[in-house]
C-alpha cells in the first residue's frame, strides 16, 4: 500500500509541475533542481524567466520543508508523517485551486505568486516527509537517482535488474501525470488539474489511513 501511495504522489507530481511550469511562467513547484537551473537563466537575462517567481517557489519549498521537519519531532508514527504531509498538499493545493478560479490567469500579478506559495510549501512538506521515510527509488519528485538505477543496474551494464518494476513506475508515474496536468492545462485552465490534485492526494490518504497494511508505518525511525 506504501509503494502504491507514493506512486500516486509520484503522478501528482508530474500534474504539479505541468500545470506550474506551463501557466506560472516557466517556474516549478515541485522539481527544485529544475528551480535552481531556471534560476540561474533568469539571472544571466534569459527571456521568458523570472528571478522572483523562482526565489518565491525556492524559499516557500525551503519554509515547507523546514516545518515538515519540525512536525515529524512532534510525531513518533510514520504513518501519521505520510498522512499529515498528504492532508497538508490536499488543502493547500485546493487553496490553489480556488486562487485560480478566482482570475483568469494564473499567470501574473498575486494569483501567479499565491500558487506559487502555495503548491512550493505543500511540497516541500512532502518532500521532506518522503525523505524521512527513505523508501529507496521512489522519491515522488525527482527521477534522476531512479534513472540512473535503471541503467547502471541494468542487464547491459551487467547488473540484475533490482527494483526495476519500481523504478519503471515511477518513471512511467511522472510521465503520466505530466501529460494528464499538460492536457488539462492547456483544454481547461489551471483550476480544473488543481483541484484535481487536491481531491487525488486526500482520497489517497483516506485509503491509505485505511488499509491494514499502512500500519507497519506506525513506528518512529
Amino acid at each position: 500500500m506504501l509503494l502504491g501511495t507514493l506512486t500516486v504522489l509520484t503522478v501528482v507530481s508530474g500534474l504539479v509541475d505541468a500545470v506550474s511550469y506551463l501557466g506560472l511562467g516557466h517556474v516549478f513547484t515541485a522539481n527544485m533542481t529544475g528551480n535552481v537551473v531556471i534560476l540561474g537563466f533568469a539571472a544571466a537575462g534569459a527571456p521568458g524567466f523570472s528571478i522572483p517567481a523562482s526565489l518565491a517557489s525556492l524559499g516557500s519549498f525551503l519554509v515547507g520543508a523546514a516545518c515538515a521537519g519540525r512536525l515529524t519531532l512532534h510525531i513518533e508514527s510514520r504513518r501519521r508523517w505520510l498522512l499529515a504531509a498528504m492532508a497538508i498538499e490536499g488543502v493547500l493545493a485546493g487553496g490553489a485551486a480556488a486562487v485560480a478560479s478566482s482570475t483568469s490567469t494564473i499567470g501574473s500579478g498575486w494569483p501567479r505568486y499565491g500558487v506559487i506559495v502555495l503548491m512550493a510549501f505543500a511540497m516541500g512538506v512532502r518532500n521532506s516527509t518522503i525523505r524521512r521515510l527513505a523508501v529507496p527509488d521512489v522519491t515522488t519528485t525527482v527521477l534522476t537517482m531512479t534513472l540512473t538505477g535503471l541503467a547502471a543496474d541494468s542487464t547491459l551494464a551487467g547488473g540484475s535488474n533490482p527494483k526495476v518494476g519500481r523504478r519503471t513506475a515511477a518513471v512511467a508515474a511522472m510521465l503520466i501525470g505530466a501529460f494528464v496536468g499538460a492536457v488539462l492545462f492547456l483544454h481547461q485552465g489551471a483550476t480544473i488539474p488543481l483541484a484535481l490534485v487536491a481531491v487525488v492526494v486526500l482520497a489517497g490518504a483516506a485509503g491509505f489511513a485505511m488499509s491494514p497494511s499502512s500500519r507497519i508505518l506506525n513506528s518512529h525511525s
